[in-house]
């Protein structure tokens, strides 16, 4: 294969975690600008309103706007489960880049039903957690 031929295959490969990055990028720059900690600016979360408790991911736009802001532990009070999501979504996205660089294609990530259900029990865990009076400190 020629260098022209292999720079364009390289470049192919690239697409999708460019195309990625740059969304993920576009999410984190429009939640610095428009700040989330202001009652109502994204909408009303259904489970919040319709039952008065903090779903898994109430907090979360409120915990990457202090992520982009530098401020860790305002993040991690807003919601720690998505600066956890953040942060594995951001090693799994450079490994990606990796192995594409490298030339294997594939997805991001692959997720066993295993592991899937891993993930989601852990959701399930912490929006349980997070409602209970002795652990009102993970509360958005």
């Amino acid at each position: 294969m020629s260098t022209s031929m292999a720079s364009v295959t390289r470049r192919a490969s690239l697409r999708d975690p460019a195309i990625a990055g740059a969304v993920g990028l576009g999410a984190f720059t429009l939640l610095h600008f428009h700040d989330p900690h202001s009652s109502g600016s994204y909408g009303f979360c259904p489970f919040l309103e319709l039952t008065g408790r903090p779903c898994p991911g109430c907090g979360g736009l409120r915990a990457v706007n202090n992520l982009t802001r530098g401020d860790f532990v305002g993040a991690v009070s807003s919601n720690a489960m998505a600066v956890a999501l953040v942060a594995v979504l951001a090693v799994a996205w450079a490994f990606w880049v990796a192995r594409r660089l490298r030339g294997h294609d594939g997805p991001m990530i692959v997720l066993s039903a295993k592991v899937g259900m891993v993930v989601l029990a852990a959701f399930v865990v912490f929006g349980i957690v997070r409602n209970l009076p002795f652990a009102s400190w993970f509360m958005p």
